[in-house]
């Protein structure tokens, strides 16, 4: 066999191995699982004593997902900043001046996103 191919053979007997496992379990399940009789109480939906009537949740407003979406937006930019105050405390040992402008630049974007999210009214829960 090929050298390259032969790193290979534990990952392929690992996968085989796990599928043959995952089958031999589903097939002994079947086999010696007890059969449940079915009627209709049974297969109704549990809900905690309450019967199912009506939808089955409740609707959000779009504004939740919206500041939500938001939240996770602002969140991850603010996880740039991160690897920048690393990369800047040595930079700055160096006089390199550049970084700063640079995120500086980024902030101010993202503050103006900021803004623009603040007067669309984008972050305001009462209802309009």
């Amino acid at each position: 066999m090929n050298e390259s191919l032969d790193n290979y053979l534990p990952v392929l007997l690992q996968i085989l191995i796990a599928a043959g496992f995952a089958v031999a379990t589903l097939i002994a399940s079947a086999l010696l699982g007890k059969r449940a009789r079915r009627n209709e109480m049974k297969d109704s939906a549990y809900e905690c004593g309450m019967l199912p009537i009506g939808e089955g949740q409740s609707r959000f407003s779009v504004k939740f997902y919206l500041v939500a979406m938001l939240f996770v937006l602002f969140d991850i930019e603010v996880v740039f900043l991160v690897p920048w105050a690393v990369v800047f405390k040595e930079a700055v040992a160096s006089g390199a001046t550049q970084y700063f402008y640079g995120m500086l630049g980024f902030v101010g974007v993202l503050f103006l996103a900021y803004l623009y999210a603040l007067n669309k009214g984008a972050l305001n829960w009462k209802e309009s």
